[in-house]
């Protein structure tokens, strides 16, 4: 049994979730607000419910952290500041943010407020949770994709506290990183309104059907105590989405795992039966990623999931339980008030009742009635662990004064339990000025180190990381401004990639292009101009200014801002977004040909997908990480007059073949002239 017990955290979209957590054994729960959550389509909590909720779970000693876990525009600033107020002085335990601005602000808002790290954040390295770690953030939600190993690497070597997911559905994309639904439709999963494409249709290799986006649901209940072992502090449990009879039956199956080191027949069945895409898998924490980590919803898990079961699992939490352990201390005297106390591990509350003791005529009251009321404790949370009763000789006094006494003392004690301590809380600016940038300046970002002359005209071409070092010289004196471009996803390759860095630096190559927290972390540390990508989500002035005040040269915005929203950002920091280019759509660390049960050794890195509508969707591997690119180039290059209070913007060639033999930018340029088939991306029409 483990004594170093790990916290179980459970999802809640409303308060019948928050009821079936706390009942099933959950020492946390996350919710959200009606706004800035990334389950807009869950239930989530108004004012006055998310005081209720929070009231409700301290009293029974389960904390309640806030997700605030969206990327945020300016307009919307205001609204979360009020927000954040609220819930701080409403005794919230944390937050959990996705935007690097909003962690800034929270800081300087409520200073003493913990922060943690959403999973929407991209953590997946080391450098990316020591960022965040000296940023002042308490706890880090690790990017579910992660192995055992890279886990336990980063718990050795980084003080910060380390959540994983042990139970609830698996995106395809590394979350954080996913543009496919915002493109398709405009209902962006970075503002909790993805339309889950990944489970549609998709079809790798020769067949002409299949699904190669939808993972089973990720159940790594088994090794709880392993991670608690490793150095996790919190078991997660996806689902804020679902229904209460789930998150019942996933806290009792964590509780079970945790407490006694294994999950009991009926709880496992009923897991799998509550919702399950046939089966579960344990793939990414064992580092058993392939074809069988793939599922779907299928009829046979729908059905299982019958009245009878929920009915049956919903008597199991339907009582409260009372684990908060009291001792009640009553004193009775004659011509005196009677006095009873009531004290748990931490508070004491007296009450005098507001009568006097009298002497009995016939019969005294006994120890004996007195404590059979005082039992009578049902219907909350507090178990009576001892009684001490002192009676004077011949004291009486009816029963149900002693019973007054107990609910008063008990609702005292609940208020006592539900109060904390009172965070600080400063002003802090959420309105701007725009800043009136000018466009000025184009950068490139290639898939290849084979350049044409006519990217001797871009300010900047950023080439892949580990191009070989003699082509990065011959580049460098053949006249090309040189950067270089860190990859999005560094699992497993963070020493490779610092000892890259390195050898860049001593080439004299100065400009890195980076798209993931860790990266900016190892540009710092290394000494290079940072560049940031558009995977950071930058959508905010306090975005911004957390990259000015980080060093950045400049950055990418996100793809998901509109020409208006960028147009009114403040922030002295220059600013540019994606001109050109097969955006990518998703990261991934199971490849879509997996599904197939396709090798990589059959596999082509430039290998393709096509959805049901015969769109076909470029995948390129990089041996540990697949990018989805869009069906379509973006293509903004005709229409850079529109641009305002920008300084740059960035093409990126991340397939085509013909950039080594360009070799003139105009050239380039009459080429995307001509697109027949592109897209303008989001930039006029949005997001949800």
């Amino acid at each position: 049994m483990n004594t170093n017990k790990i916290e179980i955290l459970a999802p809640a979209g409303g308060f019948d979730s928050v009821i079936s957590a706390v009942r099933s054994g959950a020492d946390a729960v996350y919710l959200g607000a009606k706004e800035f959550s990334a389950r807009a389509s869950a239930k989530n909590f108004d004012k006055d419910e998310l005081i209720e909720a929070i009231n409700y779970c301290h009293e029974r000693d389960v904390l309640v952290y806030l997700t605030i876990n969206t990327v945020v525009f300016d307009s919307e600033l205001p609204a979360l500041k009020e927000l954040l107020i609220f819930v701080a002085q409403a005794g919230i335990d944390a937050v959990i943010v996705q935007s690097l601005g909003v962690a800034s602000l929270v800081k300087s808002l409520v200073p003493d407020l913990p922060i943690h790290g959403s999973t929407q954040m991209s953590v997946h390295s080391l450098s990316g949770a020591k960022l965040l770690y000296e940023m002042g953030l308490k706890r880090v939600v690790l990017s579910r994709e992660m192995t055992r190993e890279e886990i336990k690497y980063i718990a050795d070597n980084c003080p910060i506290e380390l959540e994983v997911f042990v139970h609830g559905a698996l995106c395809m994309c590394m979350s954080g990183q996913c543009y496919f639904s915002a493109m398709l439709g405009s209902r962006s999963g970075s503002r909790g309104a993805c339309a889950q494409p990944c489970r549609l249709p998709f079809a790798v290799g020769n067949n002409k059907d299949g699904y190669a986006l939808s993972l089973k649901d990720n159940s790594v209940i088994d090794y709880i105590n392993d991670m608690a072992e490793i150095g996790v502090v919190s078991a997660k449990i996806e689902g804020r989405m679902k229904r209460p009879e789930y998150v019942a039956t996933a806290v009792k199956a964590c509780k079970e795992s945790r407490d006694f080191g294994f999950v009991s027949q009926d709880t496992r069945h009923s897991l799998t039966s509550v919702f399950s895409r046939t089966g579960f898998t344990d793939g990414y924490y064992t580092g058993n990623r392939g074809y069988e980590m793939f599922g779907i919803r299928q009829k046979e898990n729908v059905v299982s999931a019958d009245e009878k079961l929920l009915s049956k699992i919903r008597t199991e939490y339907k009582d409260e339980v009372q684990k908060i352990e009291i001792t009640f201390d009553f004193v009775a005297e004659i011509n005196k008030n009677p006095v009873l106390t009531v004290s748990d591990s931490k508070n004491s509350v007296t009450i005098n009742g507001d009568i006097f003791c009298e002497k009995a005529l016939n019969k005294p009251i006994t120890i004996e009635k007195c404590a059979t009321q005082l039992q009578k404790t049902g219907n909350t949370p507090y178990l009576v662990k001892d009684i001490n009763i002192s009676l004077e000789d011949g004291v009486t006094m009816p029963l149900s004064v002693i019973n007054k006494l107990r609910r008063e003392a008990l609702e005292q004690l609940a208020d006592l339990r539900i109060k904390r301590t009172p965070y600080t809380i400063n002003d802090a600016t959420v309105q701007f000025t725009p800043n009136g940038k000018v466009l000025t300046k184009k950068y490139a970002k290639t898939h290849t180190a084979n350049l044409g002359n006519a990217f001797k005209d871009f300010d900047l071409v950023f080439v892949p990381l580990f191009t070989d070092n003699a082509q990065l010289e011959k580049l460098i004196k053949d006249g090309f401004n040189i950067g270089v471009e860190i990859p999005a996803s560094m699992f497993a390759r963070e020493d490779k990639i610092i000892k890259k860095l390195k050898e860049i630096k001593a080439l004299g190559i100065n400009d890195v292009y980076c798209q993931n927290i860790g990266a900016l972390y190892l540009a710092k540390q290394e000494s290079f101009v940072i560049h940031g990508g558009f995977r950071l989500n930058f959508t905010n002035t306090l975005d911004l200014l957390f990259a000015e005040n980080y060093g950045f040269a400049d950055t990418e915005l996100s793809m998901e801002i509109t020409l208006e929203q960028a147009e009114l950002l403040g922030a002295n920091i220059d600013r540019g977004i994606a001109s050109y280019g097969y955006m990518p759509l998703m990261i991934t660390r199971n490849c879509p040909n997996k599904s197939r049960n396709i090798s990589c050794s059959d596999c082509k890195n430039n290998s393709k997908m096509q959805d049901r509508k015969g769109k076909t969707f470029i995948l390129k591997c990089n041996g540990e990480t697949t990018e989805i690119l869009n069906c379509v180039p973006l293509k903004m290059t005709d229409k850079l007059t529109l641009f305002n209070n920008l300084t740059f913007h960035t093409m990126h060639f991340n397939v085509e073949n013909y950039v080594e033999s360009v070799d003139k930018i105009k050239d380039l340029n009459s080429d995307l002239l001509f697109l027949k088939d592109f897209t303008r991306g989001l930039y006029f029409r949005g997001v949800k």
